[in-house]
């Protein structure tokens, strides 16, 4: 795809790697839309530009709806939906409350997807629909077994989003399910390998060298393939 301005709506950008990516592709030029659950001054502080921030729950239908409804007529070439959980991560199946465990199945499986199929219209031909996996969701390359929850919300999302991409493929857009690497976030500690903008800054270079290409692929932050 030639070099021109490009535009991505982030979903669950108040923090972490969601407020990471609105920084690199604002400083790539972009121009970005992003999403906040609640109150969000670290994103809508953003300077010299910050980008416009849409108040979205997605586990909550009506509110992606309605932010579809606020953006018809404009498209994007990269819808990244990124929010997601860990709670009780570390807890094994077998001992983990019913209600947690679903509610992480609920928000990092179900949600991404429902909310893609919602935002799909919004996508540029030749754009992408970007799912935030992880490399815990491979279930060849599980062979500690820990993050049980976690990891099988991760399994069902890349599963789901490679039907979402069978579903579409007549539609002029790809679909990438991307790892971050192990950030130092809240999520992945300050133990982690990398810092946010390392992760973020090779996500946008990958996206970009990404747009124009269709089918699923499930890629790292630096462009490599990672297995099912």
């Amino acid at each position: 795809m030639a070099k021109r301005h490009r535009s991505a709506l982030i979903v669950g950008a108040s923090r972490g790697l969601g407020l990471g990516l609105v920084k690199a592709l604002l400083s790539r030029g972009w121009d970005v839309t992003a999403t906040a659950r609640g109150p969000a001054p670290d994103l809508e502080g953003l300077a010299p530009v910050a980008p416009r921030v849409e108040r979205v729950d997605i586990d909550d239908d009506a509110t992606v709806m309605r932010l579809r409804e606020t953006l018809v007529g404009r498209s994007f070439d990269v819808v990244f939906i990124v929010a997601g959980v860990a709670t009780d991560a570390q807890v094994p199946v077998p001992e983990i409350d019913r209600a947690v465990a679903l509610k992480v199945y609920e928000t990092n499986a179900i949600s991404p997807i429902r909310a893609a199929e919602t935002l799909a219209p919004l996508v540029a031909p030749g754009g992408l629909v970007v799912l935030m996996s992880s490399i815990l969701g491979s279930v060849a390359a599980n062979d500690s077994g820990d993050w049980e929850s976690y990891r099988a919300s991760k399994a069902a999302l890349n599963t789901l989003a490679r039907s979402f991409e069978a579903r579409h493929r007549a539609d002029p857009f790809g679909v990438v399910l991307m790892h971050p690497g192990w950030v130092r976030t809240a999520m992945g500690g300050p133990e982690a390998d990398i810092d946010v903008a390392t992760s973020t800054e090779g996500m946008a270079e990958v996206l970009e060298r990404q747009l124009g290409r269709k089918g699923c692929v499930y890629l790292d932050y630096r462009g490599e393939t990672l297995p099912w």
